[in-house]
């Protein structure tokens, strides 16, 4: 029978000890969440809803999105924005997520499982971490035209 350890235990058993990301192991978890009320002409397609701003060093775990129906047609991509309202990947995290699908957890819906731990600079497609902020947000993918609301919780850890 074999061990085989990840990185953090690997890091912490050496001699000398390696110091862990601190967002990776013992971080200090945040979570931004809200409500927004949209209007009938917030929900057509590519009309674009900035959830929260994020650090872009953030390690985000977890991203749930709900609506109540906004027409049942609507559906909406969720992904990254930089702060200055430019997109970086529309749909890194959720493709077409239906309208009615209730509070969802959609953080792997599109992204990978090997994605667990990267950075939101890398994930946004920059090779370097200038600081700041990118937006997560959530982008019309299908025409809706109804007023509706939509609740987002996201968890990140930073150090």
């Amino acid at each position: 029978m074999g061990t085989k350890n990840s990185d953090l235990v690997a890091n912490f058993e050496a001699t000398p000890q390696v110091l862990n990301d601190p967002a990776l192991l013992h971080g200090v978890l945040r979570v931004a969440q809200g409500t927004i009320e949209l209007a009938a002409g917030d929900s057509n397609d590519n009309d674009i809803v900035m959830l929260a701003p994020i650090p872009s060093n953030a390690v985000v775990s977890a991203i749930q999105v709900g609506t109540d129906t906004f027409g049942g047609s609507c559906t909406y991509n969720v992904g990254i924005y930089t702060s200055a309202g430019a997109v970086k990947d529309e749909d890194y995290f959720a493709t077409a997520v239906s309208d009615d699908a209730g509070m969802t957890d959609v953080r792997y819906e599109v992204a990978t499982i090997d994605t667990v731990g990267t950075k939101l600079y890398s994930m946004a497609g920059d090779s370097s971490d200038a600081g700041g902020f990118y937006y997560i947000a959530a982008t019309m993918h299908a025409e809706g035209g109804t007023a509706g609301t939509m609740s987002f919780s996201i968890t990140y850890a930073v150090n």
